[in-house]
């Protein structure tokens, strides 16, 4: 009998319960990656409009451009953003949030919810682990 946990499938067997994987490694690790959360975040503020590059890299402290051009080019590929090219001098590229990538919106923020009230546990517990690992 198949059984669900947070929406994840599993089943019992005589060993224990096996989880059914519900995505593609890959597919979870995108949406897992930091990069990915402050992207998405970005295009989200105003997520009837389109942004230029140099709007969402200004907006992402720390980024560097290879890394935007990677991730914005991974999001275009799983269909969560959608990438404008305009042939002028010099060349201007838009990038705006796909219908799908607007609906993935409220669990990136369930999901940053979560991390903005537990990251200092989880900092004070990792600290706590290390001073007994030595």
């Amino acid at each position: 009998m198949n059984k669900t946990i947070h929406g994840r499938p599993y089943r019992e067997d005589l060993r224990g319960p096996v989880l059914t994987p519900c995505a593609p490694h890959s597919v979870l690790a995108r949406m897992g990656d930091k990069w990915t959360i402050l992207v998405m975040s970005i295009l989200a503020i105003s997520p009837e409009t389109s942004l230029r590059f140099s709007e969402i890299k200004n907006g992402i402290p720390k980024i560097s451009q290879r890394m935007l051009t990677l991730t914005l080019r991974n999001l275009e590929r799983d269909g969560l953003v959608k990438r404008h090219y305009y042939p002028e001098v010099p060349p201007r590229v838009e990038y705006e949030l796909t219908p799908i990538g607007k609906t993935m919106l409220p669990a990136l923020e369930g999901f940053t919810s979560w991390i903005r009230e537990n990251w200092q546990a989880i900092e004070h517990s990792r600290e706590q682990f290390d001073a007994t690992e030595t």
